[in-house]
């Protein structure tokens, strides 16, 4: 089974070569659940790395598309001129429902905040969650049926991290995937599919009224957790921390979404992605059941290869000149990460996946400078499990359909991936 038709593929490619520069728009959400967006971006890098895009979305409006990996580190570990403030994506956030969290803060208020939930990844607490994610982990893949088609999204990649999430929040486990609808709801688009009506205004009324009884649900995590002495969770660290413990609610709210969405989809999305990479690759699948020796590199390769969130928005702060183009005071700025580890003057074989490969971990999935992704080491912690324990079990995973992508071009993931496990080890 291969991802994508040969037809596809190059029907994306002459429309990304043939259209006139000016109408790229890499943001468009359906460039990326028909996983046709390569071409676009490979054109951009070669003819213009630092783009001005015409959205054609209103919500977005026009903004800079910058794809290349130097140009993209310039900005990310810039925060003096690149501002994570008011949002870290392109659709600028509504008057009447902002969402602050610290990864859209700059410092001092970005510091002192994540510094208070710092210490649930710390090298002890991941030392402390090794044992039981591996558990966890076996039981999930023990339960996996043998000869039967399912869908590795829900059976195992969700249900891992979302049991990783209830266990960092100290959340009631009967209710953990609560957290999975909420990550779903908090990056959805109306016509996702989630929703009851595809209609914009409806569509955002509900997603509203599901984030709100999110903020509610952890309200009362809060107020338990508040009058308790402190404890090593996430809700306890956010009531008990000087810089967090008089947020108001939708603060509270907006550090809730970014601590579900960054604990939550990109890690699933990348285990789902490992299994449909070593598919499509049988070569370097073969390699790994070998040498599992090389589940470490594996897991960073994968993390590059899938890059679960494709860009991250900045916003200038002055005018500043980038790949001889001037980036205006108040301009939107994308570093397409997605792009930038496809950086053929950076990225040997960078289409390639490739897990033996140098430098493994020379890619930009996890961001750079002071808003770097706090829980790098917690995803590749997860990654290395899940693997350890496959490797344990299954000599093959099948991928006996398409991947059913996500609609977004914010979070690279999948909806669903059939798989059959043929035999037990």
């Amino acid at each position: 089974m291969d991802d994508g038709s040969i037809d596809v593929k190059r029907a994306a490619r002459e429309a990304a070569y043939s259209m006139p520069l000016d109408q790229i728009n890499p943001a468009d959400p359906e460039l990326f659940r028909t996983d046709t967006m390569w071409p676009y971006f490979e054109r951009l890098r070669k003819e213009d790395p630092v783009h001005w895009a015409e959205s054609g979305f209103e919500d977005v409006g026009p903004y800079w598309s910058v794809t290349k990996y130097n140009d993209i580190m310039a900005v990310d570990t810039n925060h003096e001129v690149f501002s994570s403030e008011p949002t870290i994506v392109l659709p600028d956030p509504a008057e009447d429902f902002t969402l602050p969290m610290f990864i859209a803060m700059d410092p001092p208020k970005h510091d002192v905040q994540r510094k208070t939930v710092q210490p649930i990844v710390s090298p002890n607490n991941l030392a402390y969650l090794e044992p039981i994610i591996r558990e966890r982990a076996a039981k999930i893949l023990d339960d996996c049926p043998i000869g039967e088609e399912f869908d590795w999204v829900d059976k195992v990649s969700i249900e891992l991290t979302t049991m990783t999430l209830a266990t960092l929040f100290d959340f009631p486990w009967e209710d953990r995937r609560k957290l999975t609808r909420w990550s779903d709801v908090a990056t959805a688009s109306p016509d996702s599919g989630l929703f009851s009506s595809t209609d914009p205004e409806v569509a955002e009324q509900e997603r509203r009224a599901e984030l709100f009884e999110c903020v509610d649900y952890f309200m009362r995590l809060w107020n338990e957790r508040v009058n308790a002495p402190p404890k090593p969770d996430l809700i306890s660290m956010l009531a008990h921390g000087e810089s967090t413990r008089n947020m108001d609610r939708m603060e509270y709210l907006g550090n809730l979404i970014l601590l579900i969405v960054g604990g939550n989809d990109t890690t699933r999305n990348t285990i789902s992605g490992s299994v449909l990479a070593l598919h499509q690759n049988p070569d370097q699948d073969r390699r790994l059941r070998e040498d599992h020796g090389l589940i470490p590199s594996m897991v960073s390769e994968t993390i590059r290869w899938q890059t679960p969130l494709a860009y991250m928005r900045r916003t200038a702060k002055r005018d500043f000149e980038l790949g001889g183009k001037t980036i205006r005071e108040g301009d939107k700025v994308a570093m397409w990460y997605v792009s930038g580890n496809r950086d053929e003057e950076v990225i040997e074989r960078p289409n390639d996946y490739w897990i033996e490969r140098p430098r493994v971990r020379q890619h930009l999935s996890f961001g750079f400078g002071i808003h770097r992704c706090v829980g790098n080491r917690l995803a590749e912690l997860q990654l290395k499990i899940i693997w350890e324990e496959i490797l344990a079990r299954f000599p093959k995973i099948e991928v006996v359909g398409p991947p059913r992508r996500v609609l977004s071009s914010f979070v690279k993931g999948y909806e669903r991936l059939p798989v059959v496990i043929p035999t037990r080890n």
